[in-house]
């Protein structure tokens, strides 16, 4: 009876170790779920993310954040603290899932949500302004503010006016959030 019991216990043991050796490795990539939000904010979120070079993955409205060297379930734990610790998503439970692909370092995104009429993310481009990734969206809907987007870098937040010159030549970086707002009751 002691025999059979022996190979189940090192079976599961096996089994509960097995995460361990799951860890997130720089330049792959890891596909990132967000529950408990608003459907506009969780297309922002969810996708596939590159870990770069130096074991980070850059997320909207958070910035940089380390990935690698972690399995799926403490990136996760530290994706979700870090949201709720910005006041950003308080409610929001996190899901990582490793894709252990290795990822092509150029195919970065820019965030796009708010008041446009195809929200999500685009491709970044060298060179691509605010403006330009609006109008990838689709541009600005009939409810849409071009006059305070919002642009999330770093976990900083940026109000530009769009409608301008200046504004219009702001330049993007690679996993920025734009976010376009309502219009007030005054139409602006």
């Amino acid at each position: 009876m002691k025999s059979k019991t022996l190979p189940l216990a090192a079976l599961a043991s096996v089994f509960l170790i097995s995460p361990l050796f799951s860890q997130i490795e720089a330049e792959q990539s890891v596909i990132i779920k967000i529950m408990g939000v608003a459907p506009e904010e969780k297309v922002k979120i969810d996708e596939t993310y590159p870990v770069s070079k130096h074991g980070k993955l850059s997320l909207p409205y958070i910035g940089e954040i380390q990935a690698a060297g972690l399995d799926s379930d403490q990136l996760a734990k530290s994706i979700q603290k870090a949201y709720r610790d910005g006041d950003i998503f308080k409610e929001a439970i996190i899901q990582v899932f490793s894709n252990q692909t290795q990822i092509d370092p150029v195919a970065q995104k820019v965030h796009i949500g708010g008041k446009v009429q195809k929200p999500g993310p685009t491709d970044f481009t060298k060179g691509l302004t605010v403006y330009q990734a609006v109008q990838a969206a689709g541009g600005a809907s009939e409810f849409g503010a071009m006059n305070r987007v919002i642009l999330w870098r770093n976990g900083k937040q940026q109000k530009i006016d769009l409608k301008t010159e200046e504004g219009k030549g702001v330049v993007a970086m690679p996993n920025d959030t734009i976010e376009v707002p309502d219009k007030t009751i005054l139409g602006k």
